[in-house]
């Protein structure tokens, strides 16, 4: 048999224009009508028309295994074009200033915030705290949660509440008494702490009052108060303040109980208690009472705070020990119970 001539006497393809073993081909349609072509796949030797073969005369076609792996190339080839298109893409959108909204836009959807809700909606934007600033705000916070049934105290009233300074603490007070979820959460706070509050450390005692309480008991109750101011928290830049509202803003978020409490413990019988207005709070335990009924109460006052984790000597300080406790309150400022001055 001659070497030019295949099985049944067809010619043979030229050995040169022949693709090498495990190197892949790839036309395009354009390139179909060409000699290379049409000798590679016989369309010369069957005397097919070239755009008949490729279009399969609008009959469904297989595709073999060799072109389905070279449609996986393609796309294997394609993957780290597209790759590089997104991540050029998310560059320039992190670069973008983005949109700017009016503010009259975010007073309109703080009307809809829930009062749990609202720091977050504060840190979305500098324009969405800035309306958290304003007075219309929080006058509008206060009358969609206000009901007529709400037993409220005269400094917390409607007639009241048109007066600016110290606007917002009014609304968050009266929020206590009128929002359910706020409301509940003071019921759940039981008479005695589960553990020993850690928040009033190194917190100054501006005042100290005690006063008798008669109740069902034979016996009168003594209820002793200390009023603290937290200390405020130290910032990396070493700066006291915080964040500041607006200039004409500043009535609205006027506060002089800003970070106090008030240490409510009582006791069965009176006890006399050294002064302590003035010295920084340190020390704070409760344990059992020596009849093993009640709670015992120990407070160390100083004159210095305490800081670096120093052990503490009960000689350096003024000790007051309350014993027996029938019950121990912290109560925050915002708290129902925490008594506020009527020209707040």
């Amino acid at each position: 048999m001659a070497r030019g001539s295949g099985p049944l006497g067809r010619p043979r393809p030229d050995p040169a224009a022949m693709p090498k073993r495990g190197k892949r081909l790839k036309f395009r349609a354009h390139d179909a009508c060409s000699g290379r072509v049409k000798s590679l796949c016989g369309l010369e030797a069957s005397q097919v028309p070239a755009v008949e073969a490729l279009s399969g005369a609008g009959e469904p076609c297989d595709m073999d295994s060799s072109d389905e792996v070279d449609a996986q190339g393609e796309n294997i080839h394609e993957r780290p074009v597209s790759r590089k298109k997104k991540s050029k893409r998310h560059r320039d959108l992190d670069g973008a200033a983005g949109e700017e909204y009016p503010i009259d836009i975010w007073l309109l959807l703080a009307a809809y915030i829930r009062p749990e809700d609202i720091a977050k909606f504060s840190l979305i934007c500098k324009n969405a705290w800035t309306v958290t600033c304003t007075a219309a705000f929080w006058t509008r916070l206060y009358r969609r949660h206000y009901t007529l049934d709400a037993c409220l105290p005269l400094r917390l009233r409607p007639e009241s509440m048109e007066k600016l300074r110290c606007l917002r603490a009014c609304v968050i007070r009266s929020l206590y008494h009128m929002y359910e979820p706020f409301a509940a959460r003071i019921s759940k706070i039981p008479a005695i702490p589960e553990s020993t509050p850690s928040t009033l450390k190194n917190s100054k005692c501006l005042l100290f009052w005690c006063r008798k309480i008669v109740g069902n008991r034979q016996e009168p109750m003594w209820e002793f108060n200390f009023k603290f101011k937290k200390q405020s928290p130290r910032l990396k830049s070493k700066c006291v303040g915080g964040l500041q509202p607006p200039v004409q803003y500043a009535d609205v978020h006027t506060n002089p109980d800003q970070d106090c409490c008030l240490l409510q413990v009582t006791t069965l019988n009176f006890i006399f208690i050294p002064i302590v207005m003035g010295m920084i709070f340190t020390l704070f335990t409760i344990s059992v009472s020596t009849d093993m009924r009640h709670h015992r109460v120990g407070l160390l006052f100083q004159d210095s705070p305490v800081h670096g984790g120093r052990k503490l000597r009960s000689e350096q300080g003024v000790q007051v020990i309350l014993d027996p406790v029938h019950s121990v309150r912290l109560f925050d400022w915002w708290h129902p119970q925490y008594p506020f001055s009527l020209r707040a």
